[in-house]
C-alpha cells in the first residue's frame, strides 16, 4: 500500500537535509547570494510550495472530515507553524535583497531567519512525523491513504522546470554536495 503520510514523511528527508546545509550555509562570512536564494526558492517552492500544499490542500481537510479541528489541536499548530515558517522565509528573502544593495548588515538577519525557519521546522517535523502522522494514520481508511498518496504523485509530477519533487531533490543533493561533501546524498 502506497501511504500519504509516508510520503510525506519522505517529503521531511529532503528538508531536514536542507536545513542542514542551511545551518552550514549560516557560520559562512562571505556566502554565495545564490546559494541563499536557491535556498529560499528550495523552500518556497519545495517545502511550502509542494510539501504544505499537499497538507494543507489535501491532507489536512480530509482530517477534518474525520473530526479534526483546525481552529485548535494538532492540525491548527500545524497550520500556524506553516505561516511562522513562511514568515521566517519572507525575512530571508527580504534581507538577501538588501544584501545584494550592498546593505552588509543584512546578513545577520539573513542567517537569524535561516535558523529560526531551521528550529521551527525541526520541532515542527518532529511533531507532524511522531505525532499528527500517526493520528492521520489512524483517522483515515488505507483507501483514503492510497487515494491521497495517487493525488500526491500527480501534484509532485506535474511541475514545470525544476519543479517536480525529483528536480526539488536534485538541487537539494547538489547544496549538500557543496556544503557538506562529507555526507552523502540521500
Amino acid at each position: 500500500m502506497h501511504s500519504a503520510t509516508n510520503n510525506l514523511q519522505e517529503d521531511h528527508v529532503y528538508i531536514l537535509s536542507l536545513i542542514d546545509v542551511m545551518e552550514i550555509m549560516t557560520k559562512i562570512t562571505d556566502p554565495d547570494i545564490s546559494h541563499l536564494e536557491e535556498v529560499v526558492d528550495i523552500i518556497k517552492n519545495f517545502a511550502d510550495g509542494l510539501h504544505h500544499a499537499k497538507e494543507e490542500s489535501w491532507l489536512f481537510p480530509l482530517l477534518g472530515e474525520r473530526g479534526f479541528s483546525v481552529q485548535q489541536g494538532p492540525v491548527a499548530v500545524m497550520l500556524n507553524e506553516h505561516v511562522q515558517g513562511r514568515n521566517y522565509v519572507k525575512g530571508m528573502s527580504e534581507h538577501i535583497g538588501l544584501l545584494k544593495q550592498g546593505d552588509l548588515s543584512s546578513l545577520n538577519l539573513i542567517y537569524s531567519n535561516m535558523l529560526g525557519y531551521a528550529e521551527l521546522l525541526q520541532n515542527h517535523i518532529s511533531k507532524e512525523n511522531n505525532i499528527l502522522f500517526r493520528m492521520a494514520d489512524d483517522a483515515i481508511s488505507e483507501q483514503d491513504q492510497e487515494s491521497l498518496f495517487k493525488q500526491f504523485e500527480q501534484i509532485e509530477n506535474q511541475g514545470e522546470t525544476n519543479n517536480t519533487k525529483s528536480d526539488f531533490i536534485a538541487r537539494i543533493e547538489q547544496l549538500i554536495r557543496i556544503y557538506n561533501p562529507s555526507k552523502q546524498t540521500i
